[in-house]
């Protein structure tokens, strides 16, 4: 049987310190797994369900989006997969009872690890505007009090609408539909504080928004570089990946400021050699930069690669750099010109590891350079992320097997989301699809990112708040600003499967919406019903949940999206031809990869997602045959979109049909993804070395060298997840591989700078951010009481969890050209407590 819930908050005054680890996974990850999952489930429901994850005839793990191969293990799960199973099927249950018995007040209190631990909402319930408790409410009454309270709006952009990585492609493109038939753009999500640098810079210089490599590249590369990367905790099975690229003779170099046990040793529990032969070495170098260094990295790399050319020849691949790429003479001439004295001291590394690093890459055959939100979450990410592909374009290690860029996606379906349309910025090509196959015009007004919203919020320009899974106050920056924006709204809305700090952090009123979840059950029209998601690598597969649901009467997220589109638009079907009489200028859209120009590949690009703005003048509009950001609309959208939503609701394939016609790429969706098939997305950098920029090359890109500055007496903080986490979801008390357990508010500095700063290892102090705003002014920010851990970082740095330290992360500090909180780069100093 599955253990009762906690009864009270983490007890931090029970932290110990134990040595890191330097081997990650083995046979401790499987019983640590096995226990969280036992204790959560129980032992049958936990075996029926973990061999069902990331099967063909199963579901999707709801954690990380790293990709499965085509034949798959009976166990095709990690450590942490299983712990977001466990957490998501687990038998605990919250009722109106449960609300009856805590207040608003009462819950407020609990730390997000006991609010988590609760179990699964069971029943909506709404929080009355002076309430001090929720209480339950039917299904139809929820509704309809979201969308009166949507109808009463003077404007649709008072109206903010997140979504979580976690939503399915079938639920998000209703979702962003719903959105813009309401007539605004307003849809914030997970992207906009992960991985916006990656998609600026890409679709910038590569022209796609994603990354350029397939599973099988990995197993194929010569050379991976994995920057401000920990898949040991973040992408455990990425680990397996590494290890066949091991065997057959692949190099890894790991580039961060900690050292991680994933990237030291592997042991796999699924072969021998894991369980009792060692595991497999994975790292060859480890380079210990400094935070927010990786920009003079790569420069140096770029610089050196450069400087054999010019020596010895040979390194450079000219014919690629001659047929395929713009600005490599300009890239030259700033990397000549780039001093190696700021190259090392950005990075805090010698240049003779630099070059031991350059020599490694220009030795290489193939490369690819992975990352994740180390190398995003600073002000200067975006022009980090273009050096890396500067370095790969001097090589041609774009388009050929074994190379390309690889940023990793941490939620399952963050970058299907992203495709389906869940983005403030759309491209125009992507508006007129949707206005043709619904009869109506959408938006084409650019709406909030999810700093944009928090600042709407707070400046009471916005009134309503609905977030599609996720736990937006505790992802977001500046907690207590962040706060204090949602209280201003009138109306907050959760679609959740279990209790978060989003549901006690509310607005004048508040409703819960419980919905399925990847491992439920979806019965609808007297069938079962599948989603499909996207992984890190543009493959498109179907999930199906197995368990029955929390609740009898419990809705999906399409269910829920459907019903508020029936409300709010009418039931009336689709036009004749489901719209599609008016998309003749968007024929071109839909053609086969090898028949588009480079600059309908632009067009093709900018559905998937994110662009730079400089490239919204290079797209056509369809429909009027202007040229132009999109931009101008009126406050409201040209009538409301048309469909059938009862028949949406009951056919989920119906819902596919509609992306088919919409989104570039999903032609013959339903047989692609039927009987376990995958369905491969086309990408142009990686399918036919075609780059759809402005001027249809890749672009090498000159890029001012950035990095932190750290003020005298002062740290450099970065904001992590601990082993025992994933996002903002808490699974437990430690972390295990950093050797830290029992609690979580800690803060890791080199053992030189404490002393040097006049503190004691295991000393209780508070953490004090500075950041400079707007008018000059130094505001301060504060999380108290933390025990200072003596960690292997670089001098000056530091590290803490979030979501417990995202108070000390400011508002206005954001990547340049993304808007991502630079989490990684936050300037901090350390208190003695009176």
């Amino acid at each position: 049987m599955a253990k009762h819930a906690p009864t009270s908050d983490i007890d931090e005054t029970k932290v110990h310190v134990t040595g890191r680890k330097k081997v990650a996974v083995g046979v401790p990850a499987v019983l640590h797994a096995l226990q969280i999952s036992y204790d959560q489930m129980g032992v049958k429901r936990s075996v029926e369900t973990l061999l069902r994850v990331n099967q063909k005839d199963g579901f999707d793990c709801p954690g990380c989006a790293w990709p499965e191969e085509d034949k798959r293990h009976v166990a095709e799960f990690c450590e942490n997969g299983a712990k977001a199973v466990a957490e998501e099927a687990t038998l605990r249950r919250i009722g109106p009872e449960f609300f009856a018995q805590h207040s608003l007040a009462e819950l407020g209190e609990h730390d997000d690890w006991w609010l988590g631990q609760q179990g699964r909402l069971t029943h909506p319930m709404i929080l009355d505007e002076g309430a001090t408790h929720y209480r339950p409410i039917s299904w139809d009454d929820a509704l309809r009090e979201i969308a009166d309270t949507l109808r009463g709006l003077d404007d649709p952009d008072e109206a903010i609408f997140y979504t979580s990585g976690r939503t399915s492609n079938e639920a998000a493109f209703m979702y962003q539909l719903l959105v813009r038939g309401l007539g605004t753009n307003n849809l914030p999500d997970c992207s906009n504080m992960c991985h916006e640098s990656s998609g600026s810079a890409l679709t910038e210089t590569l022209g796609i928004g994603k990354g350029t490599v397939t599973i099988e590249d990995v197993h194929e590369a010569d050379l991976l570089i994995i920057a401000g990367q920990n898949p040991g905790t973040n992408h455990p099975r990425m680990l397996s990946a590494l290890e066949k690229a091991k065997k057959r003779g692949a190099t890894i170099i790991a580039v961060n400021p900690l050292p991680e046990a994933g990237l030291v040793r592997f042991e796999n529990p699924q072969t021998v050699k894991g369980v009792i032969l060692g595991g497999t070495k994975m790292a060859d170098q480890f380079v210990q930069i400094r935070l927010g260094g990786d920009q003079a990295l790569f420069q140096a790399i770029g610089k050196h690669l450069l400087e054999m050319e010019d020596a010895v020849g040979g390194v450079l691949d000219h014919d690629f750099i001659r047929d395929h790429t713009s600005g490599f003479e300009e890239y030259r001439q700033a990397m000549a010109d780039a001093p190696w004295h700021d190259l090392v001291a950005a990075t805090g590394v010698p240049e003779k590891t630099l070059r031991r690093v350059a020599e490694t890459v220009r030795n290489s055959p193939s490369t690819i350079v992975c990352w994740a939100m180390g190398l995003t979450q600073h002000k200067h990410s975006v022009p980090t992320l273009r050096d890396i592909v500067n370095v790969l374009l001097l090589q041609g290690n774009i388009g050929r097997p074994g190379a390309g860029v690889c940023p990793v996606r941490g939620h399952s379906n963050v970058q299907g989301d992203r495709t389906m349309g869940i983005y403030e910025k759309p491209s125009e090509a992507f508006l007129s699809a949707l206005d043709a196959e619904f009869g109506f015009r959408a938006p084409r007004e650019h709406g909030y990112d999810t700093v944009e919203a928090i600042r709407a919020m707070r400046d009471r320009k916005a009134r309503v708040f609905m977030a599609m899974g996720g736990n937006f106050v505790s992802a977001t920056p500046d907690t207590e600003v962040t706060e204090a924006a949602l209280r201003n709204l009138e109306l907050t809305v959760q679609v959740s499967t279990k209790l978060n700090r989003s549901h006690v952090v509310t607005g004048k009123r508040a409703i819960i919406l419980p919905t399925l979840g990847r491992t439920d059950r979806d019965l609808r029209g007297g069938r079962e019903q599948k989603v499909t998601v996207e992984d890190s690598m543009g493959a498109v597969h179907a999930s199906r949940g197995r368990l029955v649901p929390p609740s009898e009467d419990m809705l999906s997220e399409v269910a829920i999206i459907a019903r508020l589109c029936s409300l709010l638009f009418g039931s009336g079907v689709a036009p004749a031809n489901g719209g599609r009489a008016a998309i003749t200028d968007l024929e071109a859209v839909h053609r086969a990869e090898s028949e588009r120009s480079p600059q309908e590949e632009l067009v093709h690009a900018v559905a998937y997602g994110s662009r730079a703005p400089e490239l919204d003048s290079a797209v056509t509009r369809a429909g009027d045959g202007s040229t132009g950001p999109a931009t101008g609309r009126p406050s409201t959208a040209n009538g409301v979109p048309h469909a059938d939503w009862t028949a949406l609701e009951s056919d989920y394939a119906l819902i596919r049909t509609h992306i088919a016609n919409v989104v570039p790429g999903f032609a013959d969706y339903e047989s692609k993804i039927d009987k376990g098939r995958t369905l491969m997305l086309p990408n142009g950098p990686r399918d036919a070395r075609t780059f759809a920029t402005a001027d249809g090359k890749a672009r090498f890109t000159v890029n001012t060298l950035e990095y932190p500055f750290i003020p005298h007496g002062r740290l450099i903080l970065q904001t992590l997840r601990s082993h025992d986490q994933y996002n903002t979801t808490i699974y437990g008390k430690d972390d295990r591989y950093r050797g830290i357990h029992g609690g979580r508010r800690v803060v890791m500095v080199n053992p030189k700078d404490i002393r040097k700063l006049g503190f004691e290892e295991d000393e209780i102090v508070d953490l004090v951010s500075e950041w400079t705003g707007p008018d000059g002014r130094v505001q301060e920010r504060r999380a108290e009481e933390f025990r200072i851990v003596a960690y292997s970082t670089p001098r000056g740095n530091a590290a803490a969890y979030y979501p417990e330290t995202n108070v000390l992360v400011p508002l206005d500090s954001v990547a340049d050209v993304s808007g991502t909180p630079t989490s990684k780069s936050v300037v901090i100093r350390l208190e003695h407590r009176g």
